[in-house]
């Protein structure tokens, strides 16, 4: 996440990803609230989350030096010293312009960004039980605090009279954005509210708080409390590399001698997919699919139906009609009619297609003998046996030259080529880390040798880590008070192989590795003056790193770092082909699955909240959708953290989709490109226009800029092997 707007934005969200104890918690009053603005004492010099950065590299957050305690003394201070700046910026007695409101915004907040920044960590890499209690107590403090700006009416008042000022023509059109979303941010959040519309607004923010950790924290209890342990005897179909680091998982575990399979999607998956065991895929499956939906403590849907319900009341105050209305009227789709739109030309091909996969796989299990019906925990089974007999390709094979050092190098590879960067590994101990798995790197202009930043890299799961990938910066890029260089990281979840052995990923695995670095990619080449500028757009945000994943099958990608783990041998072009004839398999498992989520957030965020009975509410509208019973949705309600346990996806999961079309269409312009993948005009293009700018440009303008035109859905259809209609 980054520091957009300082503290309106990058609260909004921090607060909502915020903890909360098993109560709701309770909102707070104003008085309460003037307790929290007194307490600034003087604990900067003592409390590591406040220290300034320090060390090489422009300052360094001092990870090794965390501590839990400092973490409500250290918000105490921040939200104070904030609030203190926003009234020095409401009592200026000169007349609003940029430089004394915009600009002094988005300088205001410093202290309390950078407590986010320790925040995240243990938030997403180290959580903890006692860390989930600090989350419960500060959620409803951080929600109110953040109201209390967003409210300010003084202050909406210097920002609207900057918005509306004949001065802005004159701004630079960084500034003009910059002052259009501060203003938007304001009043799609509540600062066009009478006094009792606030007060509403700010409770059911709080609430909405403490409610979303909530279920973030239920999906993560379910993550660490279902473990399946094997003996030797029930692991028929596992290749080595999984096979070692099922052991090591539970030799971590303190169970030695046996093989865990963990509740999360990097151990889920190959399970699935290789186990000739049928009953515990079976279980696998269960435990996965249900998480935080079993009917006891952990169980998130009744807190759907409040999250709902409470987001409905607060776009209703503003005067709109539904949540998802609100949600996208600044962003690309504009409208849940557009994003609809988009779903419902891709879904009657994605339906389509799984039914010819079942029925081929159902084929093969009959030839088999196996008298069975084809089951969503037998999907992936099948699907890898129909890819070996259609294409000769065994994933198992294909996962011995997916090393993942190798990719790493191949990731650099790319970035040298399009970017002109430059990857240097920092020895170990001039940087602090939060944990001994994270590496860095400084990453430098090739040619200038000037430092851009650092690269940290937290690769594999543990207990306390939230599961997926995702990227992040420490420090984003700004230049409006002096250059501050990036300090971005990317997180993942493998499964660490065993000490001395290489850790061997699927070409999924592969492919998410490449989109993460996208990202990564896209903060380090920022060129922008101020914070806000480095906001994304939900639907646009995740179209550059989809771009990056199209980089690993580049043949210079395959032919120097796509190499045996065993022999050193590049791999061969025999597989090389076979990979690429199957590059559409499975696309109606993929993309259905996709889809399911997305038009589910939907139909969630445009139907009366009071109609909706989650469990049956997924059933009942997968139905009529006519959702394949062979699977089921990527991320089932109540484990949908992307639009449950935040806002940052929520009424947004399409973005995916809408990111994709941009994404076809932007990989056809370089495949016919003179230089292909790699030529060096449309490498210059993708970084001046799509990469550099962030959120300084409107994003469908900037993708014109780059592209000459705008996209449209064909490319896209065409990626996945479905039949195009004109």
């Amino acid at each position: 996440m980054h520091k957009p707007i300082v503290t309106f934005l990058s609260l909004a969200v921090c607060a909502a990803l915020a903890g909360c104890t098993e109560q709701a918690a309770t909102p707070l009053t104003p008085t309460q609230i003037s307790v929290t603005e007194q307490a600034a004492a003087p604990v900067v010099g003592k409390n590591t989350l406040l220290k300034a950065f320090s060390g090489p590299y422009n300052g360094l957050p001092a990870f090794d030096q965390m501590q839990l305690a400092d973490i409500k003394p250290a918000f105490d201070y921040a939200m104070a010293a904030n609030l203190a700046e926003i009234d020095a910026i409401t009592a200026n007695p000169a007349a609003p312009d940029f430089d004394n409101t915009i600009a002094a915004l988005e300088r205001a907040g410093a202290d309390l960004n950078q407590v986010f920044t320790y925040y995240g960590i243990w938030r997403s890499n180290k959580s903890s039980a006692e860390f989930r209690a600090i989350q419960g107590e500060m959620a409803p403090i951080l929600s109110a605090f953040n109201s209390k700006i967003t409210q300010n009416e003084a202050l909406f008042n210097r920002v609207k009279a900057v918005y509306q000022s004949a001065d802005l023509a004159t701004l630079t059109p960084e500034q003009q954005r910059v002052t259009w979303l501060v203003y938007n941010n304001f009043a799609r959040n509540g600062a066009t509210l009478n006094e009792a519309g606030k007060a509403r607004y700010a409770q059911i923010n709080q609430t909405l708080a403490g409610l979303h950790t909530q279920f973030a924290n239920n999906v993560l209890a379910d993550e660490e409390k279902y473990v399946l342990y094997l003996t030797k005897e029930q692991l028929g179909g596992l290749s080595e590399s999984l096979i070692a680091a099922a052991a090591g998982a539970a030799k971590e575990r303190g169970k030695e001698g046996m093989y865990a399979i963990t509740n999360s999607r990097s151990s889920m998956d190959p399970f699935l997919t290789y186990s000739t065991e049928r009953a515990l895929r079976e279980q696998v499956w269960k435990t996965y699919y249900n998480r935080a939906g079993n009917g006891d403590e952990f169980d998130n849907n009744a807190i759907i139906k409040e999250i709902l319900t409470l987001r409905d009341e607060r776009v209703a105050l503003l005067g709109y009609d539904n949540y998802a209305a609100w949600r996208l009227e600044d962003r690309m789709a504009k409208t849940p009619e557009n994003a609809m739109g988009l779903m419902n030309k891709v879904w009657p091909a994605a339906i389509a297609r799984v039914k010819e996969e079942v029925a081929d796989m159902q084929a093969l299990a009959n030839q088999q003998g196996a008298n069975i019906t084809i089951e969503p925990w037998d999907y992936r089974f099948y699907a890898e046996q129909v890819r070996k007999a259609k294409y000769d390709l065994d994933s198992n094979e294909v996962k011995q030259y997916l090393q993942l050092d190798k990719l790493r190098e191949a990731m650099f590879y790319v970035a040298g080529r399009l970017f002109n960067f430059n990857f240097t590994p920092v020895a170990e101990g001039k940087v602090p880390v939060f944990h001994e798995d994270v590496k860095v790197w400084e990453v430098t202009d090739k040619t200038s040798g000037a430092h851009i930043g650092l690269w940290y890299l937290d690769p594999y799961g543990r207990k306390g880590k939230r599961s997926g990938a995702w990227a992040t910066t420490y420090r984003s890029y700004t230049a409006f008070d002096g250059e501050k260089t990036v300090l971005s990281s990317n997180n993942s979840n493998f499964v660490k192989a065993p000490e001395g052995q290489p850790t061997l990923v699927s070409w999924s695995d592969a492919e998410t590795f490449f989109h993460e670095f996208g990202h990564a990619l896209h903060f380090l080449s920022a060129k922008v003056a101020y914070p806000t500028s480095n906001s994304g757009v939900r639907d646009y945000t995740e179209f550059q790193s989809q771009l990056l994943e199209r980089w690993l099958t580049t043949d210079e990608v395959i032919s120097r770092f796509l190499v045996h783990a065993k022999t050193g041998e590049v791999m061969p072009k025999s597989l090389v082909e076979k990979i690429n004839r199957s590059a559409t398999f499975n696309q109606g498992f993929s993309t259905t699955e996709y889809l399911a989520s997305a038009m589910m957030d939907m139909l969630y965020h445009t139907t009366d909240p009071a109609l909706i009975d989650p469990a049956k509410f997924e059933q009942t509208e997968l139905a009529r959708l006519g959702m394949p019973k062979e699977l089921v949705m990527r991320h089932r309600s109540t484990q949908f953290g992307h639009i449950f346990s935040g806002e940052g996806y929520s009424a947004g999961y399409y973005g995916y989709l809408w990111a994709e079309v941009l994404t076809s269409d932007a990989a056809e312009a370089f495949a016919k490109s003179p230089g292909g993948f790699y030529d060096q005009a449309m490498a210059d293009k993708l970084v001046e226009h799509l990469f550099s700018v962030r959120n300084a440009i409107d994003p469908a303008q900037a993708y014109r800029l780059f592209r000459g035109q705008d996209a449209d859905v064909s490319a896209l259809m065409r990626d996945r092997g479905f039949p195009v209609t004109q």
